[in-house]
């Protein structure tokens, strides 16, 4: 895990698929807030992922794929969130991420509405059943935003900032309409941010990061 700033709002930023601790700074998204860094109103975490041993570990059962993010669930909700707890003087913080990293900040706030004040997703998609080859339970169940939010009640998010980031030309578009479709059919109040002339991208991510953390 990287950290930037030395005090702020804490923001636990997960990387894209596949992606390591440290790609968020070197494709910018670190630099595109680095004013509110340096002026010590946010403070940013940077997290290693396991797709490759949950999500895209083609090699394993999807059984075991789905068990193996639960573990890294819990370490993120059990052990890293009451760290960053104690050394912001927080009761909540903010995540999230791009593309792949806009699902993992979106799943983990949905589920865990008590630790999360803001989600910020950008190019995201929420729907994880692709990954998994057909195979559906539970535990899927639990970690699919587009299934387990449509029987969620919406007071438990009441006092969240979500915002889902998209483009006009971004693949994702659509899995965003149909999330926000969904946050807005339990009441659930959110900003459906669709950029024009943009792509799924990470210049579009950059501005869009630098937009959401000014308006924090």
């Amino acid at each position: 895990m990287l950290e930037f700033g030395h005090w702020g709002y804490p923001i636990l930023l997960f990387p894209t698929s596949r992606g390591r601790y440290y790609q968020n700074k070197d494709f910018g998204l670190t630099k595109a807030v680095e004013w509110f860094v340096n002026s010590g109103k946010v403070k940013l975490y940077c997290i290693d992922s396991i797709d490759g041993d949950s999500w895209y570990a083609r090699h394993l059962h999807p059984a075991l794929r789905v068990l193996n993010h639960i573990c890294y669930d819990r370490m993120l909700n059990d052990e890293l969130i009451p760290y960053i707890r104690s050394a912001c003087h927080v009761d909540k913080i903010a995540v999230g991420g791009c593309s792949f990293g806009g699902f993992q900040a979106a799943n983990f706030a949905f589920k865990h509405p008590d630790k999360v004040a803001h989600m910020l997703s950008m190019g995201g998609a929420f729907d994880i059943k692709t990954f998994l080859d057909g195979y559906y339970d539970d535990n899927v169940y639990f970690n699919n935003p587009v299934d387990f939010m449509q029987n969620e009640e919406g007071w438990k998010y009441g006092h969240m900032k979500i915002v889902l980031g998209t483009s006009e030309h971004d693949f994702c578009k659509g899995d965003n309409q149909y999330m926000s479709h969904i946050l807005h059919s339990k009441g659930i109040g959110h900003w459906l941010d669709i950029r024009p002339f943009a792509n799924h991208d990470w210049p579009v991510w950059c501005e869009m990061f630098h937009d959401y953390v000014a308006q924090m």
